[in-house]
């Protein structure tokens, strides 16, 4: 089987990607797949790490708004996008792939619109509940379209060839134990432990936030430990922030702030409420491992896809939704500490998570992608 994975611009789309390519390596060991994303963007470092080839084309995302900057700028994208697509047909033509597999983000549109016009399978997958404009597009003609949420399959006009998947996390999320995980980080038992982060670089406005809930549990004796990430760029400027306001970490032990949580497996399964944006990634994470959570969308992304997200969850009774604009220090320490103070709630949280959970996503997507190959049309 010779498989082309498509995706970029964000580890939400690659790693999916990534994930599935190992399956299809490890299930049929004489496949062959190569990877196309955009020059320059997370994909040529992500992919490579992991041994798979990548392709690139060059390719940009449109701008919204009608300013004079947009229109310039939209329209070098139409031109680019014109060349993206030779060069794409001319990977398929040399690699000859049995399918085509886009897993988000713009980078993904040339190949698989490539691949439809020279009539070969291929298959889509969407990890947010609303489907971008680059799904919305290649979903016309997919053979395919996967998604990561049930509640999402109502937004495509094709129920045939929906496919409900969920979204593959990394196995420690799943098989992790809480027990384990406070072993291996000196955390008691007993002890309540709250995980806040909000991506790789942090937000300034929310990690802001995040220093003034800080400065409440120390006001208030807090009886539990929170760990905080603050991303790259908090980093720079959070640890003053709290010496300014009089906060000396090194007295409060219970705050263990970091620039990243590396072992955020590890965390999450140790913890008893997250505190998170909601990006499609992150809240398959929080699902597979079972955690309740406190979700602050980002409101900063296309769409508003964050907030349709962690609304699925809050539906389902998984989370606790604030919008940022609402997000005061003090109604996000006072939601933190009524779920802490309510064990019974935690647990009936943690069941309808469990209830969404799909732990074979990597599976039901490498038996899609291979049903296509083999001539299920």
């Amino acid at each position: 089987m010779r498989v082309i994975f498509t995706c970029g611009g964000t580890a939400g789309h690659i790693n999916p990607a990534i994930a599935v390519a190992r399956m299809v390596m490890e299930r049929r060991p004489s496949s062959e797949v190569l990877f196309v994303g955009a020059e320059g963007a997370m994909e040529t470092q992500l992919v490579p790490r992991e041994g798979f080839h990548i392709e690139t084309v060059r390719i940009g995302s449109f701008a919204r708004g009608l300013s004079l900057g947009a229109i310039k700028h939209n329209t070098e994208v139409f031109f680019m996008r014109r060349k993206a697509l030779k060069r794409a047909r001319e990977i398929i033509t040399s690699f000859r792939p049995d399918v085509v597999v886009g897993t988000g983000g713009f980078a993904s549109y040339p190949a698989v619109a490539a691949a439809q016009k020279l009539g070969i399978p291929t298959a889509i997958h969407e990890s947010n509940v609303k489907p971008g404009l680059t799904t919305s597009v290649l979903a016309k003609h997919a053979d395919r379209i996967m998604v990561g949420f049930a509640e999402a399959a109502q937004h495509y006009k094709n129920p045939e060839r929906t496919v409900v998947t969920g979204t593959p996390v990394r196995e420690e999320f799943i098989f992790g134990s809480r027990e384990r995980a406070r072993d291996a980080m000196g955390i008691p038992q007993d002890e309540k432990v709250v995980v806040s982060y909000w991506g790789s670089l942090g937000a300034r406005e929310m990690n802001r936030t995040i220093a003034n809930v800080m400065r409440l549990e120390c006001e208030d004796s807090a009886r539990f430990r929170h760990i905080h990430s603050t991303g790259s760029f908090g980093w720079k400027w959070m640890p003053d922030l709290l010496r300014d306001m009089g906060i000396d970490l090194d007295r409060q032990p219970q705050i263990d702030m970091r620039e990243y949580i590396f072992n955020m497996p590890e965390a999450a399964c140790a913890a008893d409420l997250m505190v998170c944006r909601g990006g499609a990634s992150t809240l398959s994470e929080l699902i597979a491992a079972a955690k309740p959570a406190v979700i602050i969308p980002s409101p900063n992304v296309a769409e508003n896809h964050q907030e349709a997200n962690a609304r699925a969850l809050e539906r389902a009774g998984g989370a606790v939704v604030i919008v940022e604009k609402d997000c005061t220090p003090e109604l996000l320490y006072g939601t933190i500490k009524e779920l802490l103070g309510d064990p019974a709630r935690l647990a009936r949280m943690s069941e309808a998570l469990r209830e969404m959970a799909v732990l074979d996503a990597a599976s039901r997507i490498y038996d899609t992608i291979c049903g296509l190959a083999d001539g299920e049309r």
